[in-house]
């Protein structure tokens, strides 16, 4: 297998560099050009289109065909995920019930390039009847799907980047970006905000940062080391062992906090020559420690021990009690770090 690779990767080496990387600038500023004119176009028809989905009360119903469905589906789920709820109906299918997923508390949003892809034509009459607003990005202003539309938004482009003129390239990156454009100005106009994002997302990293709370991770009940200010440093070093999180928390019988004991504490000691048999804790534990309330944001948590070079915190109450403890391997855990 390794041989026919390098054979056919050979045979690419005739091939012109310089050409290919002309071919690839030259796409990419037919494209770009295309996207730039667009501006014109963001008018009082970009407006309408606008205030026809904010006023929506069901869904944003997109449906394209081909190159224009791939990109209908990519807007819908940008709409869906910035707070305008949307979903992709293939028209194909539309005409085979799946129209009875529109309902007469949607919109649709519906693209052709050439306005006159015959099946979307073909529900222009079904959409009407269900008196939905139809919003239309097309290249063609004149088109059948421009003329049936309550909104219709130009997207034409002066050319393709395929040098054949055939394949979609310029026109469908034009639609992708007046498609952007829309679901940006709805999140503004709507003050969408990057929690109501991550809600939307809960799986990612951005979920992650901007949902989880220390209430989510934090050790509880038996799982908490912690030790009396009287206990000895052996007995305190066999809690901290035993729950292997390099501290314990040192309260008194109500569980307020009165400090910590980490694996710092324990090397400064070591230098001090204490003994470490016959030493109580409070003698060498962290006093007036950092401490956090529960429902703050795991995210939070980590800028404060990145601040205070710490690897772990106890988690109080509003009365300085403990109700938990975590440390920097629970959030790396978590997927916050």
């Amino acid at each position: 297998m390794k041989e026919v690779f390098s054979a056919t990767v050979d045979r690419c080496h005739d091939v012109d560099e310089t050409r290919l990387k002309e071919l690839g600038r030259r796409v990419l500023e037919i494209e770009a050009r295309a996207v730039s004119e667009l501006r014109r176009r963001v008018d009082q028809h970009f407006v309408l289109a606008c205030r026809f989905m904010l006023a929506c009360a069901g869904r944003i119903v997109v449906i394209g065909m081909g190159k224009s469905g791939h990109i209908g589906g990519k807007i819908a789920a940008t709409l869906a995920s910035t707070g305008s709820p949307a979903f992709f109906v293939h028209p194909a299918e539309a005409g085979h019930g799946d129209l009875g997923m529109i309902t007469d508390k949607d919109v649709v949003l519906a693209l052709s390039n050439s306005g006159e892809t015959a099946e979307i034509v073909t529900l222009l009459p079904l959409i009407k009847r269900l008196g939905v607003p139809l919003i239309a990005l097309t290249g063609n202003p004149d088109s059948t799907l421009a003329r049936a539309a309550e909104v219709s938004i130009n997207v034409g482009v002066e050319q393709e980047a395929c040098p054949l003129g055939l394949a979609p390239t310029a026109s469908t990156t034009a639609a992708l970006a007046m498609g952007d454009a829309l679901a940006v100005s709805l999140l503004e106009t709507r003050g969408f905000t990057a929690e109501d994002f991550a809600r939307s997302h809960p799986g990612g990293s951005l979920g992650r940062r901007l949902l989880l709370l220390i209430d989510d991770i934090m050790h509880r009940g038996d799982a908490i080391p912690r030790n009396a200010p009287t206990d000895l440093m052996s007995e305190t070093l066999m809690e901290m062992s035993r729950k292997g999180l390099g501290v314990t928390v040192i309260t008194d019988a109500d569980r307020t906090v009165l400090g910590v004991f980490t694996d710092g504490d324990l090397r400064r000691a070591i230098d001090r020559r204490i003994d470490l048999l016959a030493t109580p804790v409070a003698e060498v534990m962290t006093r007036h420690c950092k401490t956090v309330r529960a429902g703050l944001l795991a995210a939070e948590a980590l800028h404060l021990m990145q601040t205070h070079k710490i690897n772990a915190l106890p988690v109080v109450d509003e009365a300085e009690r403990l109700l938990g403890v975590f440390n920097m391997h629970d959030l790396l855990r978590a997927g916050v770090v």
